[in-house]
């Protein structure tokens, strides 16, 4: 058994990758077990009710609109290309001619999503009515 633990080095690692996924499983199981015994199942008419004075509640349609989530992941998928060219910065002269012709392609890739966003009409605020 000693020789299995000494043949790679990361052995360790592997070890306690095992014994944290395990633990994390019993953890969820556990918790998930111990809620639903422990939950009220009747709480939902006094979340309901009327406090004091207020006015009843009355539940109302979500008027988000989709371009707030397509505006956000198209704001995290350039600024996050932009976030790969600071290396490429930092490395210019090592990687010459080469990394400036990988990074050139990189930004017209770039600049080619961006005009198709744009013609799609991805960037245009609409009014929700």
């Amino acid at each position: 058994m000693d020789h299995i633990s000494t043949a790679n080095p990361y052995f360790g690692v592997f070890v306690l990758f095992v014994i944290t996924f395990g633990a994390f499983i019993t953890t969820t199981v556990v918790a998930r077990l111990a809620s639903r015994a422990l939950a009220r199942k009747d709480s939902e008419k006094i979340k309901l009710s009327v406090y004091e004075c207020g006015p009843e509640i009355t539940k109302q349609p979500n008027r988000l609109s989709p371009q707030f989530y397509l505006f956000a992941l198209l704001f995290l998928l350039f600024d996050v290309e932009i976030v790969f060219m600071f290396p490429w910065a930092v490395d210019f002269k090592v990687l010459g001619w080469f990394g400036f012709a990988e990074m050139i392609m990189f930004i017209v890739l770039l600049a080619i999503g961006f005009v198709y966003a744009w013609k799609k009409g991805a960037l245009e605020w609409h009014n929700i009515r």
